[in-house]
């Protein structure tokens, strides 16, 4: 029996609510496929910083460092928007993300056809619509330095540098067009290398790895005009590749095509360590303990760890096809709720994929 140790890395808000039906799916694909999880949970956000005084503490670190994958809720919350830069608790996400090297995050938006009708775009435009983003996750002006704020001729005036070098390019780069080998072969590069000189670095590096994959059709794309892209025809993507903040802000304007941030996952990886996943919505404080929040990121999250860090495809598919099974028989959570569908909690819908996974 395949055994597998995960860092359940819960946070804050309705982080443990997400990963607690995350966990659901991944133990009945264990049962399905011969496959045992050993879960170990630390803390990170603001319930690390209130325990420990810091969001990212080192026994988090060692324990994701020692773990097969990390699963990953959400971080943040209202309450500590006024602590300094250091201890807040997103801090904590660059922290983890810079300790394991997760330089590539894949953000899949796929429309279901069963979830048409819940997207706040015409039918015609998104049935069918299956993008994967690829993000640069360790660079650009999360990163680069020097960056604060200081007084310049007795003002305040904040600085952060877009940043990157010709080998974080290269091997993001190469990372998109081995997806796009596996998908339909077409790369869209999105940068702004009509103003910024890093872009102009950027799409010059996309270019010259380009020459590897000659199968794989490029295309350049402005980030402006790719965000208007995205809601106008975005069927005309397959995959997509760029930088840290345009992936952070196009991923999630992607997240709208299905009609929910609640329907998208992640994974984080390097190639070589432990890859971490989590979905790309937020803590959603207002939310917590209410059991109205979607799991089914968290879910589809699940499904891409057995992918891309145990490589067991069919497992990762009987996740999918569960979703969409229980999404078929017309169960919904508040946010993705349509006309004739049974709206129904979190714990809820983390039962019935688990269920629909060993039926």
């Amino acid at each position: 029996m395949e055994h597998y140790k995960i860092a359940l890395l819960e946070g804050d808000g309705i982080g443990p609510e997400v990963i607690a039906e995350g966990v659901k799916a991944l133990n009945a694909a264990g049962k399905k496929f011969g496959i045992e999880f050993e879960y170990e949970k630390a803390l990170i956000g603001g319930c690390a910083y209130d325990k420990t005084g810091t969001p990212l503490p080192d026994e988090t670190v060692s324990l994701a460092k020692s773990a097969d994958a990390v699963f990953l809720g959400a971080v943040g919350d209202w309450k500590y928007d006024t602590l300094p830069p250091e201890v807040r608790p997103e801090k904590a996400l660059l922290g983890i993300r810079k300790a394991l090297n997760l330089f590539a995050n894949l953000r899949p938006s796929i429309v279901y056809e069963e979830l048409v009708s819940s997207s706040p775009l015409k039918p015609e435009l998104v049935r069918g619509v299956d993008i994967m983003i690829i993000r640069e996750l360790t660079g650009d002006v999360y990163f680069g330095e020097p960056k604060g704020i200081s007084t310049v001729n007795g003002k305040k005036t904040g600085y952060n540098n877009m940043v990157y070098s010709e080998d974080e390019v290269e091997r993001i780069a190469h990372v998109a067009f081995q997806t796009a080998m596996k998908r339909q072969k077409r790369l869209c590069s999105v940068d702004k290398a009509n103003v910024l000189d890093v872009s102009r670095l950027w799409r010059e590096v996309i270019c010259d790895v380009s020459k590897q994959y000659p199968e794989v059709e490029l295309s350049h794309m402005y980030v402006d005009n790719a965000a208007m892209q995205i809601i106008r025809a975005p069927k005309q993507f397959d995959t997509i590749v760029t930088g840290n903040i345009f992936g952070d802000i196009l991923s999630d304007e992607a997240s709208m095509l299905p009609g929910s941030l609640g329907m998208l996952p992640s994974a984080s990886l390097s190639g070589t360590n432990t890859g971490m996943y989590e979905p790309i919505h937020g803590s959603a404080p207002d939310l917590k303990g209410k059991d109205v929040v979607n799991p089914i990121a968290t879910i589809l999250s699940a499904s891409m760890m057995l992918k891309y860090s145990f490589g067991n495809d069919a497992a990762a598919k009987s996740i999918e096809d569960a979703v969409k099974a229980v999404l078929r028989a017309g169960y919904r959570t508040p946010d993705i709720k349509a006309d004739g569908t049974a709206v129904i909690g979190t714990k809820q819908m983390g039962t019935l994929i688990a269920e629909a996974i060993l039926a």
